[in-house]
């Protein structure tokens, strides 16, 4: 980008040694600085540019340790995951710090047999384009597909979940359009009919809370998963899901 200059000159104040020296003296003593400015305009683009800039960018690997565990600061925070070709962390590997919503863009193929999650909570999806089987990674070694309840081998992308604070509250509704019975929830429900829901169908869902939620089709956190965070969802197809069958839920806690 190229920048307005304006060139002003610049006096400092005549040295007593120069004084009295008269016109030759005096010039001597003058020293001539020029000073850059930006225009207005180049200051204007440069502010916004600083103000919409990430906190950390998504290359860059920040200890936790060096911010501590505030969920503000967290949310800020890409975080790091590792997937491995073959199990127990052996082949070729990828390492991911942000969304990545196509491994074989990477030089990776859709295969991974063993994760490691070393910081932040992730989405990873059995299709590229953050499509197709939902599982979530909190943080932890994974050495099999059947450690994150997987049926095969194949992976195509993966995102981070945000973070906003440590308040969990969302509703459960039977309708789409968040009609029908109603339910309230702030902590984790192993099955949702012991709390009084009468079905196992949830059409619409709205998230208050600052945390992210998994939701299963089973009981006892057992099944096809969905990720949900702060925001409404008027339908089971915007959490991606097939069929509105919902029987457990739970937070997402294990960030770190």
């Amino acid at each position: 980008m190229r920048h307005k200059v304006e060139r002003s000159k610049i006096y400092c104040a005549q040295s007593p040694e120069s004084a009295g020296r008269g016109k030759r003296g005096v010039s001597r003593s003058l020293k001539l600085f020029i000073v850059l400015r930006i225009s207005r305009d180049a200051v204007a683009r440069r502010a916004q540019y600083i103000l919409t800039r990430p906190t950390f960018p998504s290359h860059t690997l920040v200890r936790v340790g060096e911010f501590g565990h505030n969920p503000v600061e967290m949310s800020q925070y890409s975080g790091k995951i590792v997937f491995y070709e073959g199990r127990c962390f052996t082949g070729r590997r990828l390492e991911v710090y942000g969304e990545c919503d196509n491994f074989q863009d990477r030089g990776f193929m859709n295969r991974v047999n063993s994760i490691r999650v070393e910081s932040a909570a992730w989405i990873c999806f059995d299709h590229p384009d953050f499509k197709g089987q939902q599982y979530i990674l909190e943080r932890g070694e994974y050495p099999e597909f059947q450690r994150w309840n997987a049926h095969n081998d194949h992976m195509g992308s993966c995102k981070p979940i945000r973070m906003h604070g440590e308040q969990y509250r969302m509703q459960l509704f039977e309708g789409c359009n968040y009609t029908g019975q109603c339910m309230d929830l702030c902590d984790d429900c192993p099955f949702l009919q012991s709390r009084g829901f009468n079905t196992n169908c949830i059409n619409s869902v709205r998230v208050f809370g600052d945390g992210a939620w998994v939701m299963y089709e089973e009981p006892n956190f057992r099944g096809r998963m969905y990720i949900v965070e702060r925001g409404n969802y008027c339908s089971h197809n915007e959490w991606q899901a097939q069929n509105p069958n919902i029987q457990s839920i739970r937070r997402v806690v294990n960030y770190f």
